[in-house]
């Protein structure tokens, strides 16, 4: 959704509060004094209070407060797709809240990613709310500059759980003095108080001697806080008796909707998500299209007439359509699962109940049921040669639709209950395990044991088997009669067990819908009662010590001998390599909406002429509002742009920069901290250097889940490219989400590596002015991507401030640049910062420092290196083997579940299908066991390559990132990823073949034993590496599930399965020898059967097993060495177009919005 629509949504949830009461009251009073109101505040007031708006003007004037307005019609984007930047992000979740008529509100860390500037604007908006309209508001915020502090009234400061102090901010300083603490000159005070209350920081504040410190921790001080006459006077107001209030000062309504709305808002929004997600819709009809017709040219109806051979043929035809149905909609899946967060925030905030959400996500989806049957069976009814009626056309229409909306209820209900991919998929393919053995088709009910008979009768693919089959084998048609004095249709019904009458049709439409209505509750019940997945932190196998992340040395006293890591100690070499830029131009083509709009020209400019240079040694700073184009500067030096226009000069060392070895000697630290979230950090120089060193055996784990601090996280993201020995190193936001204190720790941390010799430059929001004084130089930035500083920032920011009026003591140096120069300024003094910074001393300086640098060192060469990546091809496999190793060590999630779901399918198989295989009296026999290798192939395999999509996308974002860094090349991350399988596929198989092949009771010889186990494991194999073949090809999770449902159900189409080889048409019989399971099949069922000469009755005729193999299905046992070339040929292809896969394509798209950067532009 857009920034506009969410804002919209949430108005509408909330509604309108007590505005109308509000309303009419002050009309009252101004018809009673006479007043006419203002024209334009009488607009607004009556316009946010009308009840149920699909559009709100408060949207409007949310969006102007919170500096929204630019990318209003922005959508808000993804880890993939860049839509929002952070800051933007962080106020549009404030704005949701904001936009209703709440009067208390607690707001958390709001200021992440915001520049100071428009930190002050937004705080300052709130003061006047909370003095004027006498709203509550508590707001935590991280590293607030001095202006910001001081618009608070009251303060809470709390450490480990306890609160210590509690009253008028302006007397928390005078707290702290009585007790021996003095704030020192130019220490802001939010810095002050958050260091006291460190063991390693508090004694630099104690103003007695020394001797006489000692350290009082935050229980001492909440105690001491109590006994003040500060604290005793806070308890007074909560142990005085109240006056009694009005009504309005309590909510008697849990939602502020009626029902009715809040189903029409939910609806709506809804209908939008579905619009927005039409590509995936599109997409996933358009592939049933292709598949139906590729059915409907196999079951071509000129190749098919009204016989019991071609009978069995309808019905496999049959059974394919109702599982491809069944199949199509396993994206909904993922598609639930990614809006589960949005659903759980917005149903704590009781925007809606979990009916009003569940209702129309279910109904809405009614249409897409309709439509998929309908494009189904328009191409396959009449091309396969189905009974030509109009109403039994619409009676397999009508089953199909029922079964459809059956399967994509219960998908949503696994989604919503299970949360995760990994889990969901697994519970998905134990109930379509559970269909197909049930069905009716795999294994007839005939032959079930019959204490199995219930599980026949509660599979919905059972109902849908004996509807369409009735439907189509009770027509006039089949009622031929055989040698045995039964029809045909009856004759097939009977031999699979669906020898039903035919009001049994509109019994099985019943039981259909009594499932669709069962799964709609159940989905509701489980959004209703299902809590969110919670925030943990227990997962990480490290002492105790570790554990307690605000307790470790990652909070050290900086001190003269920990604080300079001198070069010395780093003892790999650095080249020092300065960066020019000089010029320097970024356009992306114009967006259709702009262009819409009227825009003038098809390209927009993000990089407006930037002029600079990064030295080695000089920590730089990059500040500028939010959406002024950092990021994309630190982009377009880096060479991480996938897209758009670039002009200027860039050159490292005074040589033009070459991509390819510029790599080599660069660090990117992006603002996404993108880890594996199993893996450890390493290599102790680097992590002393990044003060790590203590917590080198923590897991990283998942972000606000498990594993590192988010500070914690920023330094190892500063390590992981440190480890390279960079020269350069980018780093965009290093301290965004972090206190004063840890922000500290990092910055230290940068200044540690920049005194190495690098060339180091940081974007960075909201600095204290502590961290804005660490840096040496500064380029300042704009909206529209130009440069309005450029230069040194000098002892005390007197560079930065020379020439103007002296900033008084208390003021943060970067707040008041960034005030001084923000739009405001600018309009109101009718300037443009970036031309008098053009006409300025200060460019001409810049320009000449850039002309300085541009110019190689006398006697140096151009960067060059003799091969591509800092190691060899076999040591980059190995690194990426290990980390891969340790990946899937630390995801039992993922194995322990797929062999679970391996050992469950075995054991479930091998009761179903109990000694089957050597009980050979006719072709169902053979087709039984038949049933069981299929079944045991394609569940296993099929598991697999659905549940490493998810499983390998989450790793996919971070192999871009290394990738980009030239860590290792594409093919050894792609072997590694292939290598690491095998083990665990071979474990799968082991255990599979144990259960299985007893249960069934395949033949006890070695050598068929053995086939068994190797067909087995290639087929596993093949199917893993599809999956991950999928992940390569396609940009998301939802493309890669539906092109893996469409993997599945060509291979059971051309598996053999449903029609044998002799039967496929000549046009297709070669996707029959491109489908793996079809060979998988054909080892199975000859090195078992080959060689058997019992004769069996099959279609009439005897003949022996062996003859009748090679007549039915093609299958002979001289052939088996052939197949076994195949089976092992699958995988390796597989593996190679893995390979080139990952080579080639590249989904995370650099990209940014261009009304994210350009306000310029649209003003």
């Amino acid at each position: 959704m857009t920034v506009r629509e969410t804002l919209d949504f949430s108005s509408r949830c909330q509604g309108v509060g007590r505005r109308p009461k509000i309303l009419k009251e002050v009309s009252a009073r101004e018809s009673a004094a006479g007043i006419i109101p203002d024209a334009d505040i009488d607009i607004y007031m009556k316009a946010i209070a009308v009840e149920a708006s699909k559009r709100s003007l408060q949207t409007d004037y949310i969006l102007k407060i919170m500096g929204l307005e630019i990318c209003a019609d922005t959508m808000v984007g993804d880890a993939m797709i860049r839509g929002l930047s952070g800051g933007q992000k962080k106020r549009l979740t404030t704005a949701e809240m904001i936009v209703g008529p709440a009067r208390a509100y607690f707001m958390d860390e709001i200021s992440n990613g915001l520049d100071s500037s428009t930190t002050f604007q937004i705080i300052s908006c709130f003061q006047q709310l909370t003095n004027i309209s006498e709203y509550t508001m508590v707001i935590s915020l991280l590293q607030p500059t001095p202006e910001v502090f001081d618009l608070f009234d009251d303060l809470i400061l709390m450490a480990e759980g306890k609160i210590i102090y509690h009253g008028p901010r302006n007397e928390a300083l005078n707290f702290f003095e009585e007790f021996g603490f003095i704030c020192p000159e130019r220490k802001e005070v939010a810095d002050f108080l958050q260091e006291i209350l460190s063991c390693k920081d508090q004694q630099q504040y104690w103003s007695g001697p020394n001797e006489s410190y000692r350290y009082i921790s935050p229980h001492e001080l909440s105690s001491m806080f109590k006994e003040n006459h500060r604290g005793r006077k806070l308890e007074e107001p909560i142990v005085s008796p109240k006056s009694e209030l009005g009504k309005e000062a309590l909510a008697f309504n849990k939602y502020s909707l009626q029902k009715l709305e809040m189903f029409k808002a939910c609806g709506a929004r809804e209908a939008l998500l579905m619009k927005r997600s039409m590509f995936v819709y599109v997409f996933k009809t358009g592939q049933l299209a292709i598949i139906a017709l590729v059915t409907m040219s196999v079951f071509l109806r000129t190749r098919m007439t009204t016989d019991f051979t071609h009978a069995t043929y309808y019905m496999g035809a049959l059974f394919f359509s109702i599982l491809m149905i069944m199949l199509n909609g396993t994206p909904e899946i993922s598609m639930q699962i990614r809006r589960l967060p949005s659903f759980y925030k917005q149903k704590s905030y009781y925007f809606y109940s979990s009916w009003a959400y569940a209702i129309p996500a279910s109904v809405l989806k009614v249409p897409v049921s309709i439509l998929d049957s309908l494009v189904w069976i328009c191409i396959t009814y009449y091309g396969i040669g189905y009974t030509a009626s109009a109403s039994r056309f619409f009676c397999q229409f009508l089953m199909l639709c029922f079964v459809h909306q059956s399967v994509t209820s219960l998908y949503r209900f696994i989604a919503s209950y299970f949360q995760t991919p990994t889990a969901s998929f697994f519970y998905l393919f134990l109930a379509l395990t559970f269909f197909l053995m049930f069905g009716g088709f795999t294994l007839p009910k005939p032959s079930m044991p019959r204490w199995l008979n219930w599980g026949f009768w509660i599979s919905p693919m059972t109902y849908a088997e004996i509807g369409t089959v009735i439907n189509e084998f009770h027509a006039p048609r089949w009622q031929k009669e055989t040698i045995e004095n039964i029809t045909i249709g009856n004759r097939i019904l009977i031999n699979h067990g669906l020898y039903y009458s035919w009001h049994f049709y509109w019994i099985s439409i019943g039981a259909l819908f009594g499932s669709i209505i069962l799964f709609y509750i159940t989905f509701g019940l489980a959004l209703d009662y299902i809590t969110s997945i919670e925030e943990y932190h227990g997962s990480r196998p490290i002492k105790r010590l570790c554990q307690e992340q605000e307790k470790d040395s990652n909070i050290r006293k900086e001190s003269d001998g920990h604080s300079n890591i001198s070069r010395a100690k780093m003892t790999i070499p650095v080249m020092e390599l300065p960066i020019t830029f000089h010029k320097l131009n970024y356009y992306i083509d114009t967006p259709l909406e702009m262009l819409k709009q009227g825009y003038p020209t098809k390209r927009l400019q993000l990089l407006n002429n930037i002029t600079g240079a990064l030295r080695p040694g000089v920590l730089s700073a990059l500040m500028g509002v939010s959406g002024a184009g950092k990021t994309t500067l630190l982009d377009v030096l880096a060479g991480r742009k996938t897209g758009g226009y670039i002009e200027g000069d860039i050159r490292i060392g005074g040589y033009p920069k070459v991509q390819e070895t510029f790599v080599r000697i660069l660090g990117y630290c992006e603002q996404a901290d993108i880890h594996s979230p199993q893996l450890t950090e390493f290599v102790a120089e680097v992590l002393e250097t990044v003060e790590l060193d203590q917590i080198k055996d923590v897991l990283v784990g998942t972000p606000q889940k498990n594993g590192l601090s988010m500070e914690q996280r920023k330094r190892l993201t500063i390590a992981v490219e440190l480890v390279s020995n960079p020269s350069v190193i980018l780093m965009d936001e290093p301290t965004t989400g972090l206190d004063t204190r840890s922000a500290a720790i990092v910055i230290r941390a940068v200044k540690n590596i920049c005194k190495t010799g690098r060339t180091v430059v940081c974007t960075i929001h909201q600095p204290s002015t502590e961290i804005f004084e660490a840096f040496d130089e500064l380029i300042l930035m704009k909206n529209g991507g130009k440069v309005i500083y450029s230069g040194p920032i000098g002892e005390r920011s007197s560079k930065k401030i020379s020439g103007v009026s002296k900033v008084k003591s208390n003021c943060n140096p970067a707040a008041w640049m960034m005030d001084v120069t923000s739009t405001s300024m600018e309009v109101q003094h009718n300037m443009d910062f970036a031309i008098l910074y053009d006409e300025s001393s200060q460019h001409r300086d810049t320009e000449e420092l850039v002309e300085k640098l541009s110019i190689p060192i006398p006697n140096s060469e151009i960067l060059s290196f003799s091969h591509r990546f800092p190691r060899n091809g076999w040591i980059q496999l190995k690194a990426c083997l290990w980390k891969q190793n340790i990946t899937y060590w630390r995801s039992p999630e993922y194995n322990l579940r797929r062999i679970m779901l391996t050992v469950i399918s075995a054991l479930v198989y091998g009761v179903l299908f109990w000694k089957r295989a050597k009980i050979l009296n006719d072709e169902q026999d053979l087709f039984n066991v038949l049933g069981a290798m299929y079944l045991g192939s394609t569940t296993i395999g099929s598991y697999n390559h659905q549940s490493i999509i998810p499983f390998s996308t989450t790793e996919r974002i971070v192999m871009y990132r290394e990738k980009f860094a030239g860590m290792y090349s594409s093919w050894s991350y792609s072997f590694a990823q292939a290598a690491i399988e095998i083990p665990y596929v071979f474990i799968q198989v082991v255990l599979y073949t144990l259960i299985i092949y007893p249960s069934i009771g395949y033949y006890w010889t070695p050598h068929k034993f053995i086939w068994f186990f190797y067909t087995t494991f290639c087929s596993s194999l093949s199917y893993i590496y599809v999956g991950l073949l999928l992940v390569s090809l396609t940009p998301n999770v939802q493309v890669a599930t539906i092109l893996a449902s469409f993997f599945n159900t060509m291979q059971t189409l051309f598996s053999g399965f449903i029609l044998p080889a002799p039967q496929i048409p000549k046009w297709w019989v070669w996707l029959y020898y491109l489908t793996p399971t079809s060979w998988t099949l054909n080892a199975l069922l000859t090195s078992q059967y080959g060689n058997i000469e019992k004769e069996v009755r099959a279609f009439g005729e005897t003949k022996s097993v062996s003859i009748f193999l090679n007549d039915y299905f093609g299958f002979h046992k001289d052939k088996l060495s052939l197949v076994a070339a195949v089976l092992i040929t699958f995988p390796f292809v597989l593996i190679i177009l893995f390979s080139l896969s990952i080579e080639k394509f590249n989904f995370q798209k650099r990209l940014l919005n261009a009304s994210i950067e350009n306000e310029h532009l649209i003003d």
